[in-house]
């Protein structure tokens, strides 16, 4: 026998997700870099900084979950936050708050492998750079959004026009594509982007075989 439930315009796991990130943002500036040495997405082997003259803070497991609860600026947190509600909640509905809370962070440490990797190859040539931020698991968020929606109708800010979810999804993943392997707008983590994407894919590919048992 099926249960009605009801649609929540903020069901719990992402008002969770909403209300961690929004206290973690205000503990990582209060804290100096305390939280950021220990919590954001580190390289791995760090070498010895010639500017700082030490070894800057290096990789730890828990740093694969972690670095998503951090955001460099309130403008990096609202965009993030905004685009998990937006996504996160119709998926929660439809998929219920276990398997959305499995996906998300799948997304979410697929997304900070595929960044370690890209990170630790950059810090061999002295480009150490710690990696913070949602977006892995926003994009994986949009990624499902698209595949379940494909023609539902989204309004992009720059330029101001409407396209359909499928086709916002794969431009913004050639885009992000091309900006990461061009290098353009340096200082975001475009791969981790899409890591977030592919895992996500990987995921929902697997799960059109082997549906969760679980809501």
């Amino acid at each position: 026998m099926n249960t009605y439930r009801p649609y929540s315009s903020l069901p719990p796991v992402v008002l969770a997700l909403l209300v961690v990130n929004g206290g973690m943002f205000l503990l990582e500036h209060s804290a100096a870099n305390q939280l950021i040495d220990l919590l954001a997405l580190w390289p791995v082997a760090v070498p010895v900084s010639p500017l700082l003259g030490m070894t800057p803070p290096s990789f730890e497991p828990w740093q694969l979950v972690s670095y998503s609860f951090l955001h460099g600026s309130i403008m990096h947190l609202l965009l993030n936050m905004y685009a998990l509600w937006l996504f996160g909640t119709r998926m929660e509905n439809v998929w219920g708050s276990k398997v959305f809370a499995l996906y998300y962070f799948v997304c979410v440490i697929g997304a900070g492998l595929v960044q370690l990797y890209v990170a630790s190859q950059a810090a061999k040539q002295g480009g150490v750079y710690p990696t913070i931020g949602a977006s892995g698991g926003v994009f994986g968020l949009l990624l499902a959004f698209g595949m379940t929606f494909p023609n539902e109708r989204l309004m992009l800010i720059f330029p101001p026009i409407v396209l359909k979810a499928k086709w916002f999804v794969l431009i913004y993943g050639a885009i992000e594509l091309w900006a990461g392997v061009t290098g353009t707008e340096a200082g975001v983590a475009h791969f981790a982007h899409l890591g977030g994407m592919f895992f996500g894919l990987a995921l929902l590919l697997y799960w059109r075989r082997h549906p969760p048992g679980f809501r």
